[in-house]
């Protein structure tokens, strides 16, 4: 179906009873699965579920059920399985339109004690304005319709301003129990550079959105207390490197220049003064790929593939892929598996190529599979498992 009944009844201004009862009983499992040969392993790829309207993100809760996001502003609670799927209720409302919606979820690491999640999404204004912002929420998943509780906005982006591009939004866990949030340039790149700001920038914040106490910028004049670094593009991946506990990011570029990076404190990253793509007229970008005081990427693709969801592989199933880094590609309809040699890229290899489509998110589940989701109308969830 090529939007969710979810989002159809909301058009109409409410979600029937009935409707509610009918897609908790249907959408079971599917039985599709493919097998792909790897550089390490043979893989299988199965399609646990679909009928999702462009999802956006996927986060795993202690009993392996999932939240899935929804762009056009839904969120549905389905089991390991596919199965029994219900709408979250409650949910902020959000201004769906061009690259925004609601975006990213992810799950506190105190979910068993506090039932708290945490969503990211573009808030509107009162004008036609919009920014990203993070709620924080109590999930309560009794009875047949779980729904939201307890709703605060922790975080909004300074300022709001108009057009649907680039809101980031991916939120990151630090190991101290701070959000890292990813913000984009919102179209207007030279305020990447202004610390007076929000606009593409990495913020770090506490889980009641205040203000961590050793943040870089705290006491520099000028600059909005929240940033951690400065120069930024259009994060939409992100991730924390499981030994060194490092924030990594994945970013857009123009037409070229995608890139992988390492967040450090008060550090800026370049963008629009440097940069390895070009405009999409195809003139040059700023003054070319280096400046003084500007950090270098990791790694960089160009032509672009349009880096999406981000996540480091550390389980059990796939042993030779322990320690890669996983990015999913929307314009080339791949996941990039990178293999590092410490903080530097020493090799890629791309899978699933042109096999499923936009792939938006990537996520490695409690059990070592890794899962991804599919960005188009009628999007997918989908499972990577050795072949049998």
């Amino acid at each position: 179906m090529p939007t969710s009944i979810f989002s159809r009844a909301r058009a109409l201004g409410a979600v029937p009873l009935a409707l509610i009862g009918f897609a908790a009983m249907t959408a079971p499992a599917l039985a599709e699965s493919r097998t792909f040969d790897t550089r390490h392993h043979t893989i299988e790829v199965t399609q646990v579920a679909d009928g999702f309207s462009n999802p956006w993100a996927v986060a795993f809760l202690p009993d392996r059920s999932m939240l899935i996001t929804e762009r056009d502003g839904d969120m549905v609670l389905i089991d390991p399985e596919g199965n029994n799927r219900r709408e979250v209720r409650n949910v902020p409302r959000v201004a769906a339109g061009g690259q925004g919606g609601l975006l990213d979820v992810v799950v506190d690491p105190d979910f068993a004690s506090n039932n708290t999640i945490f969503l990211s999404y573009s808030e509107p204004g009162s004008g036609g304005e919009r920014g990203t912002a993070v709620a924080r929420a109590e999930l309560d998943v009794s009875g047949n319709r779980p729904s939201l509780e307890n709703v605060t906005v922790i975080f909004q982006q300074q300022p709001k301003t108009r057009g649907g591009r680039h809101f980031g939004s991916r939120i990151v866990f630090a190991r101290d129990g701070t959000l890292m949030v990813t913000l984009g340039d919102r179209g207007d790149r030279e305020e990447a550079q202004n610390r007076g700001n929000h606009i593409g920038k990495v913020v770090r914040i506490n889980k009641d959105g205040s203000v961590p106490s050793d943040n870089p910028f705290l006491n520099t004049d000028g600059a909005l207390p929240e940033l951690w670094s400065i120069g930024h593009r259009n994060a939409q991946g992100a991730a924390l490197h499981p030994e060194t506990g490092k924030l990594w990011t994945s970013a857009h570029g123009a037409r070229g220049g995608d890139e992988i990076n390492i967040p450090e404190a008060g550090k800026n990253y370049g963008w629009p003064v440097i940069s390895y793509g070009r405009h999409y007229s195809g003139a040059k970008i700023g003054t070319g790929t280096e400046a003084a005081g500007m950090e270098q990427p990791v790694h960089y693709w160009d032509p672009s593939i349009a880096p999406s969801g981000l996540t480091f592989y550390s389980g059990r199933l796939f042993p030779e892929w322990r320690g890669n880094l996983f990015a999913g590609a929307l314009k080339d309809q791949l996941i990039s598996r990178l293999e590092l040699s410490g903080e530097r890229v020493a090799s890629e290899e791309r899978i699933l190529t042109n096999a499923y489509g936009r792939i938006r998110d990537v996520r490695e589940g409690p059990e070592g599979a890794l899962w991804f989701l599919t960005d188009r109308g009628n999007g997918g969830l989908y499972r990577i498992t050795p072949a049998q």
